[in-house]
């Protein structure tokens, strides 16, 4: 087992970052014991369609947004390549990096899990990391309708708590509650476009850059 604490990693479009992402993140951070969480922008989204805006501007907002939370840290590794985005090769480079003993976490929602089989050689990603799956308080993950595979890997790996992120590097599922906030980027976009300030649902410092940069 490591002395270092878990390694969050959130992954996302950011298209663009607003107050869902930040709680999501920083909700994963408390409940799972993360010793840090180490954002990273999708470059080219494989699974979507392509983001409205720029990776570098999608880069430049999440650094806006994260700078006042010394947990959080940007990695700008799938921007910078130009490549489409899988997951289970930027896990395996941040695997060269951080070595074998330390405990990475993957942090998706429910939406996100559920989709997780479609994912470019899924199965590979628990060889590599855990995974923190966000669920709205009280709820339980309904396996009945996921993908049988995934629901057979779900009851395989599903840990009780924390502790098991801090036993060894990779393979559990955990489960922590995160706040239920209606709070979608497709909306902002789409009040943005409308001329509105979107206060309270983007940092005060992603509107700025939005406002500098005249983006959506």
């Amino acid at each position: 087992m490591s002395e270092r604490g878990p390694h969050g990693v959130f992954g996302g479009t950011f298209d663009p970052v607003h107050v869902g992402h930040l709680r999501l993140a920083e909700e994963a951070r408390e409940a799972l014991l993360l010793e840090r969480v180490r954002w990273i922008p999708a470059g080219q989204p494989w699974h979507r369609a392509a983001p409205q805006t720029s990776p570098a501007h999608r880069l430049g907002m999440v650094r806006a947004a994260i700078a006042a939370n010394a947990a959080f840290e940007v990695d700008g590794r799938e921007v910078a390549s130009g490549r489409p985005s899988y997951t289970v090769d930027t896990l395996t480079a941040l695997r060269g990096e951080l070595g074998d003993a330390v405990s990475l976490v993957l942090i998706l929602g429910a939406d996100a899990f559920a989709l997780l089989h479609t994912w470019h050689r899924w199965r590979d990603l628990f060889a590599l990391a855990h995974i923190g799956l966000a669920t709205r308080a009280g709820q339980a993950v309904d396996a009945t309708t996921l993908d049988p595979a995934l629901a057979t890997e779900l009851a395989a790996r599903t840990g009780s708590d924390a502790r098991v992120l801090r036993e060894r590097p990779s393979g559990a599922i955990v489960r922590f509650d995160m706040t239920p906030l209606a709070v979608s980027a497709t909306d902002i976009r789409a009040r943005l476009a409308r001329g509105e300030r979107c206060r309270y649902l983007l940092p005060d410092e992603v509107f700025e850059y939005i406002r500098l940069n005249r983006l959506y």
